[in-house]
């Protein structure tokens, strides 16, 4: 269709579709949840253990698989890919920049050095990683706001600063993996990513800082559509521009850090997401934040459980299966062109 009469289609159609479309998506994240539980290297009757289960019946091996291995990694996939898809469409409208993701611009490697020194130092203390998560990933995305509020930096120069942030913090974790023995332990699949480990209780800890994260991301809907208008007609609109950022990037680092903290440094979903979501959703963020939660809580469940059952009985982290995906796309962004120039 033309690009004048699709612009010119009547919004009342145009958001019933996507309302369609975002029901479907929520439908599909229920479908690959329910095949996240049920499906694995090992064969599991899945209405046996629930029965199992319900009955309070733990000596039933089935229900210790559903309760202690593919309960807690299907809820950890939907909350670490909802939080890093919001991150990254929240990061992507406070900085105008389509290149942004909490693992391209650094925030994820903050998460992960604040997440491995907390080990190092406070190992007896397992609910303060969330918090050292979320100030690693504050400080890192700080960084990034500075360099684009002083310089007033082009997108393409906001991601090689974010690219050299996360090498200087990667190489902070490596440091602190080589003095640190305890906390190396099990760092080469935190680094990777992925949900191997992941118990219930330790998902009740970062539970709610995502949650609340998201739905106070959706409270911001209204700020976030008047920043894509350009600081000075948001500012003339009564937004208080410099205030608002703050804050959005204040959650978007919750959201990374929380994430980080469990599921290691998942790459491309906070990046990945958000452009599919604005292709099929559109860009008002009333829609686009919901639509981003629950595409980023369907595509990594999905990848995870492919990542159990591909090569079965050996398990592949889904941190490699999501960089196979975001790698390729990423190079895309990169190299798009737009009115004859690189995308930058």
């Amino acid at each position: 269709m033309p690009r004048s009469l699709k612009s010119s289609m009547p919004r009342e159609p145009r958001e019933r579709k996507q309302t369609v479309l975002f029901v479907g998506t929520v439908c599909f994240l229920c479908l690959a949840a329910l095949i996240s539980v049920g499906v694995g290297s090992t064969p599991l009757d899945l209405p046996g253990a629930l029965r199992a289960l319900m009955d309070g019946n733990l000596e039933d091996g089935g229900a210790r698989i559903l309760l202690y291995v593919r309960l807690p990694r299907t809820v950890a996939a939907l909350l670490a890919g909802s939080a890093l898809a919001v991150s990254g469409t929240l990061l992507q409208a406070v900085l105008n920049n389509a290149l942004a993701g909490p693992n391209i611009i650094g925030v994820s490697a903050g998460a992960g050095f604040a997440t491995l020194l907390c080990t190092a130092l406070f190992p007896f203390l397992p609910g303060l990683l969330p918090v050292a998560a979320f100030i690693g990933a504050l400080a890192a995305a700080l960084i990034i706001y500075a360099v684009a509020l002083s310089t007033g930096a082009s997108r393409m120069t906001l991601v090689l600063a974010g690219v050299a942030i996360s090498g200087i913090l990667t190489a902070a974790s490596n440091t602190v993996r080589l003095l640190s023995p305890d906390a190396a332990a099990g760092s080469t699949t935190f680094f990777i990513g992925g949900f191997s480990g992941v118990t219930l209780a330790g998902m009740g800890l970062v539970a709610p800082y995502i949650l609340l994260g998201i739905v106070l991301a959706f409270l911001c809907a209204g700020a976030l559509d008047l920043l894509t208008l350009g600081e000075e007609t948001a500012a003339s609109l009564g937004l208080r521009v410099g205030r608002t950022r703050f804050l959005l990037i204040l959650l978007a680092a919750l959201l990374a850090g929380a994430a980080v903290s469990f599921s290691g440094l998942i790459s491309f979903v906070g990046l990945l997401v958000p452009h599919l979501c604005r292709s099929l959703f559109g860009a008002r963020h009333r829609l686009l934040l919901p639509a981003a939660a629950a595409t980023g809580g369907l595509l990594t469940c999905l990848c995870d459980t492919l990542a159990r059952v591909l090569f079965s009985p050996y398990e592949l982290p889904v941190g490699i299966l999501l960089s196979f995906l975001g790698g390729p796309f990423f190079l895309y962004l990169l190299l798009r062109k737009k009115r004859g120039r690189v995308y930058a």
